[in-house]
């Protein structure tokens, strides 16, 4: 998993937890790798990434080995390769990082699934069936749009024809499964252009959806054009409507909506990111890459020469950790879980965070929740509701209040 900057400032005033390198990853535990290299980096992206061209990219992935060989789990469950642009790596690349990456974990054995990112303008037929022949199982593709317009404000340097050709390069690769990624809400996207996306996507029956509401994060190239005027927010009622159709269109076309943003043709739901809503371990590795092991937090500097020359040396990359205390963790296991349609079992949820049951401040919360009509409860599972969903932040926001209170 990559963070966001502004949880780097909070977490470096936490109190002292455990030395994160002292804390032992069982086989099975989850395996995000970050490639923050890029054609170009997208002014709204806040995942740290950079664009390749010029860097240091020999170095960093000789990073990413060394990282790896220190700190990767054995036998991991699943593996996600993310950035960044992970395909924005040449074939001879990806082979040595896929390589000793199976040399350490063996998780070519062991992996259920193994995703990698791409973007159309950097995967092609050589390379999708590369990639698959080193052990990915899973290929996402980042189109974000089909509309001229909409990729040029996006900064996307694609066009909508190597959005097609890649998906047919994935498809043809022998990949298990492959996803696409959406972004609705853009300046001027009326409904009619985003079910027109929409309909193309579906048409090409990718086993996986993800489809996002554009949001503008501190520090991006786009809140600052936001500031100066130079791009608007969607208003809050036109979003809300993108949104009701995304979920609406998906489902009449057999895609469930597994979570908030994610919908999934049967047994396609994409089990390394179900790991993390279930608030389950990972381990991270790469300039900005978190992990959660045994109740502690912790992640790598999003600045690639500091992350770069603690991993090349031998020494920890680690910039920042902390030791969630049971109500945070079980305030954390509740924002997460309401996401997903299967909801939270409170009696699961208190013993995953360590809480006895007697002391869940969150279950009292949830049934203030019911009363205004944001949550349910059936079959002994907290779910959202169809109101519940679309104020899914704010329903967030309260439960984390819990446990940080």
């Amino acid at each position: 998993m990559e963070t966001s900057r502004t949880t780097d400032k909070a977490r470096l005033t936490a109190p002292e937890p455990p030395r994160p390198w002292d804390i032992p990853a069982a086989a099975g535990t989850a395996l995000y790798i970050h490639v923050p290299f890029c054609e170009a980096k997208c002014p709204y992206c806040d995942f740290f990434s950079v664009a390749g061209e010029g860097q240091d990219v020999e170095g960093s992935l000789e990073g990413l080995i060394a990282e790896l060989v220190r700190r990767a789990p054995r036998a991991p469950r699943t593996v996600f390769v993310g950035g960044g642009t992970p395909s924005w790596l040449s074939v001879e690349q990806l082979g040595r990082l896929f390589d000793a990456m199976h040399e350490r974990t063996g998780f070519r054995d062991s992996a259920e699934e193994v995703t990698v990112e791409c973007n159309p303008e950097s995967l092609d037929g050589e390379k999708a069936r590369a990639l698959v022949a080193l052990g990915a199982t899973r290929l996402s593709l980042g189109f974000q749009s089909l509309r001229p317009d909409t990729l040029a404000l996006f900064g996307r340097v694609h066009l909508v024809e190597d959005c097609f050709k890649a998906y047919e390069a994935a498809r043809a690769s022998g990949a298990h499964a492959v996803s696409i990624d959406l972004i609705f809400g853009a300046e001027g996207q009326t409904p009619a252009d985003w079910i027109e996306d929409l309909d193309k996507v579906i048409a090409l029956r990718p086993d996986h959806l993800s489809c996002y509401g554009l949001t503008f994060e501190e520090g991006t190239l786009f809140t600052r054009w936001l500031e100066e005027g130079r791009v608007k927010r969607m208003p809050d009622a036109e979003e809300l409507l993108l949104f009701r159709i995304t979920r609406e269109h998906a489902a009449k076309h057999g895609y469930h909506p597994y979570e908030v943003s994610n919908f999934a043709l049967s047994g396609h739901e994409c089990r390394h990111n179900l790991n993390y809503w279930r608030g389950g371990p990972y381990v991270g590795v790469g300039p900005g890459a978190a992990s959660y092991l045994s109740g502690v937090r912790f992640g790598n500097p999003r600045a690639l020469d500091v992350w770069r020359r603690e991993a090349v040396g031998g020494g920890d990359p680690t910039l920042w950790s902390e030791q969630l205390k049971p109500d945070h963790r079980l305030s954390e296991t509740w924002w997460l879980g309401l996401r997903l349609a299967e909801g939270v079992d409170p009696v699961a949820a208190c013993e995953l965070a360590g809480v006895d049951p007697s002391e869940d401040r969150c279950s009292p919360e949830a049934a203030c929740l019911a009363d205004e009509g944001l949550l349910a409860l059936t079959g002994g599972r907290w779910r959202l509701t169809d109101r519940g969903l679309e104020l899914a932040d704010a329903v967030s926001a309260r439960l984390l209040s819990v446990g940080l209170a």
